[in-house]
């Protein structure tokens, strides 16, 4: 009888709590030149269309309603084996947060995404990809026109998020986090954001203001960034468009504008974006990037897909980039 009620009790606890493992496996071959490089860079590369990943989740129901929560995800280069998207990132660089969900949204705390990046990468073709999407390179790498846009990583440590439950389509995010040092309120930041999903049309609004000066690359110690964006499913192609505004407090402004398409051709899509930025400096004259990207997807299996891309960027007073390459990408 002990045994048969310790079996049972073995049972409801793990019907109460679960964990996951999973992650992302994505390499490609191909050439980079970036506007202004002295030449190509033939390379077998990491994350073509998604940077690589793995993580662990779980969550333990409390009842009523109410979960326990916790994501721990870290990036790595597939090319090397080395952990992190880029030299010097913390282990768990993607996220790493524990919190609480039910019906009145979910609670996190810890290391989250930025909600001005989920918007980003959502309402574009290439989605999150740093290598081929227009509108990911241009908001968040460093280029020959200075220090990247937006100044934040795609997450943000140290910060507490809420996001809303789902209405009619319609949720928010509000993210707050600290630098943590006494006598330094100043070095707050936030970020928020609002998707809506409902048939064909879907749209989003996102603003981040940055102030812990560890961030900045640019010369400014803070930084405003609003950005809107929609998309439009017409049968098999959909259209999407963003529209960003970066401000810093040393006068530099940014204006981005993205437009692209998907479009099923077989049992592939193929992608097409092109994103235009405008740089402002406080001194000097005004610098121009254009980036187009032409890529295709084809999918082998629900966890499996083959891609090709290709990426050409102008720039003002530097000499063109080209960039070519062919990957697939798995996930499990």
């Amino acid at each position: 009888m002990a045994a048969l009620m310790l079996c049972a009790t073995g049972g409801a606890a793990h019907a109460q709590s679960s964990v996951s493992l999973y992650g992302l496996a994505d390499a490609f071959a191909g050439v980079v030149r970036t506007p202004g490089a002295a030449g190509n860079a033939w390379q077998v590369g990491s994350g073509g269309l998604s940077t690589p990943y793995w993580g662990m989740s779980g969550a333990e129901d409390l009842g009523g309603g109410l979960k326990a929560i916790f994501t721990l995800e870290s990036f790595y280069r597939i090319n090397s084996g080395q952990a992190g998207a880029f030299y010097g990132q913390s282990f768990f660089g993607r996220r790493a947060f524990v919190g609480l969900s039910g019906q009145f949204g979910q609670v996190t705390l810890g290391r989250n995404d930025a909600p001005l990046f989920v918007s980003t990468l959502l309402f574009n073709p290439f989605g999150n990809s740093f290598v081929f999407s227009p509108m990911v390179v241009h908001t968040f790498l460093g280029s020959a026109m200075g220090a990247a846009s937006v100044q934040s990583d795609t997450a943000i440590d140290d910060s507490i998020v809420y996001q809303t439950p789902e209405i009619a389509g319609l949720t928010g995010t509000l993210l707050y986090s600290n630098a943590g040092i006494a006598g330094h309120a100043g070095q707050a930041n936030y970020s928020a954001n609002v998707l809506y999903f409902a048939g064909p049309f879907s749209a989003t609004a996102a603003v981040q203001s940055l102030h812990t000066a560890s961030l900045f690359l640019n010369g400014a110690t803070g930084q405003t960034a609003w950005l809107v964006g929609g998309a439009y499913r017409l049968q098999a192609v959909k259209l999407f468009v963003q529209y960003e505004r970066v401000t810093n407090n040393n006068n530099l402004t940014d204006d981005t504008i993205q437009v692209g398409a998907s479009a099923q051709l077989g049992t592939g899509s193929v992608l097409v974006s092109w994103a235009g930025t405008l740089r402002r400096p406080a001194q000097g004259s005004d610098i121009r990037w254009s980036t187009a990207a032409l890529g295709y997807d084809y999918p082998l299996s629900k966890r499996t897909d083959v891609y090709a891309a290709w990426r050409y960027d102008t720039m003002s007073r530097v000499s063109s980039g080209n960039s070519l390459g062919a990957g697939i990408r798995m996930k499990f």
